[in-house]
């Protein structure tokens, strides 16, 4: 008698994030107003442009950041585990651990619908998931508002993250696609490739967010830091520094795609020099150097060499 051939895959295990991808999101984040790689609604926009980093001093808002999509927006490792029906063995649940203060994620394996649309909506939303040959898709609702990125492009209470969790050896790629009907005018996708560490000690919950009281002229008051509009100050500065159009760092549907490279190819002057980010990550802190990159040194810092 044969066994019929099952291709799930068992994500079990300890896994650190590599910190090359996409390193600016990751460590010391990205400008103000640079929503590239977004296709925001003009409502997306007006809400990003309104965001002062001053709204994080608010006692309410300061665990806003850590959404499920935290998982591949964040510098942390992860931790995965399966919890088993006790009496047939099957898995029920897949957990993905708590960190940096984001909530932990179940991943309900069982069958369960969603809940009305009416449920109450948190930090970790509610997530189901199937296996798709060897890839296991989910499908999550019921989240709370948050960013998307860290210079407050938003997401609403509306969205819905698909997840596809797939492992290649010690390999396992995240990919996150996010829709959100107020906020996005097309899906926005995430990834993050992770490294099994067999000797990892990641736990399974982490620090609470415990928000407090940062400038108590804001505490009570009713008052929301903000930007009216046309009033931010940085609405041009990467496209100053960058020589870039301003429209294509401010989150134009049209920005995503191929075309728009060849509609401002003659419009673009290249910088003469590189003076951020230049060197990879070893001239901010990092692990390693860019591949194919060497250094020089001026009197204001590290410069890739021309």
């Amino acid at each position: 008698m044969c066994t019929p051939v099952r291709a799930e895959v068992d994500l079990s295990g300890n896994w650190q994030t590599r910190e090359h991808e996409d390193w600016v999101d990751r460590a010391p984040g990205p400008d103000p107003v640079e929503y590239t790689g977004l296709a925001l609604t003009p409502e997306g926009r007006a809400k990003a442009l309104s965001y002062t980093a001053t709204q994080m001093a608010m006692s309410e808002r300061q665990c806003l950041y850590y959404g499920p999509q935290y998982v591949v927006v964040g510098p942390q490792a992860i931790k995965i585990w399966s919890e088993n029906d006790h009496v047939t063995g099957r898995v029920t649940a897949w957990k993905i651990s708590a960190s940096l203060a984001r909530d932990m994620i179940t991943i309900w394996m069982d069958g369960r619908p969603h809940p009305s649309p009416n449920a109450v909506h948190n930090f970790s939303g509610f997530t189901t998931g199937a296996w798709e040959g060897d890839v296991l898709t989910a499908q999550t609702t019921h989240l709370k508002e948050t960013y998307n990125r860290r210079n407050g492009v938003p997401s609403s209470d509306q969205a819905s993250i698909t997840t596809h969790l797939m492992r290649h050896g010690d390999l396992l790629t995240v990919v996150m696609v996010m829709n959100d009907p107020l906020y996005l005018a097309e899906p926005h996708m995430l990834s993050r490739t992770f490294v099994l560490d067999p000797r990892g000690l990641t736990g399974p919950v982490s620090t609470v967010c415990f928000p407090f009281v940062e400038l108590p002229k804001l505490d009570g008051s009713q008052m929301v830091p903000h930007l009216l509009p046309g009033k931010n100050p940085d609405m041009s500065g990467m496209a100053r520094f960058y020589n870039l159009r301003q429209d294509a760092i401010l989150g134009f549907p049209e920005t995503i795609y191929p075309e728009y490279r060849k509609k401002i190819k003659d419009m673009y002057v290249r910088p003469e020099q590189c003076t951020r980010y230049c060197c990879g990550w070893v001239a901010n802190g990092g692990p390693e150097s860019a591949p194919g990159l060497s250094c020089i040194t001026n009197g204001s810092g590290r410069i890739a060499a021309q």
